[in-house]
């Protein structure tokens, strides 16, 4: 990890902010969740599926964080939302929430929008652990 921070990344309180951010829009999507009626079984089972977004980086560094940052980003997930909304459709709703969850807990835990010069250089810093 270099000692400055990857250009185009914040730090400090606004990180820090960014990060509570992450917590509250899990916390707000399991609220929004509950609130349909669905097994919670659904919500750990789909948790992690937008993170098949990832794959991008098989073909290029550079695709990958084109493909990924479109599944980590909102429009999708408000896109899915909107629509169960629309139709009435509690699922549609429940996923859409998840996929909100997902992106929370991931930003919770720093894991940011990601840059096409590495998987682990994101909006929220840089991944790389420090050589010891």
């Amino acid at each position: 990890m270099s000692k400055t921070p990857l250009i185009g990344s914040v730090i400090g309180a606004p990180k820090a902010l960014l990060r509570f951010e992450g917590a509250v829009l899990f916390a707000a999507s399991i609220a929004v969740f509950a609130a349909q009626g669905q097994q919670w079984w659904l919500y750990a089972a789909l948790l992690l599926v937008p993170d098949i977004f990832m794959l991008g980086y098989l073909r290029s560094t550079k695709l990958g964080a084109i493909i990924y940052n479109i599944g980590h980003s909102y429009p999708a997930a408000a896109l899915v939302t909107v629509l169960g909304f629309w139709s009435g459709s509690a699922l549609t709703i429940a996923i859409g929430s998840i996929w909100f969850g997902h992106i929370g807990w991931d930003r919770m835990f720093g894991y940011g929008l990601k840059y096409a010069t590495s998987f682990k250089h994101t909006h929220l810093g840089d991944l790389e652990k420090p050589k010891k």
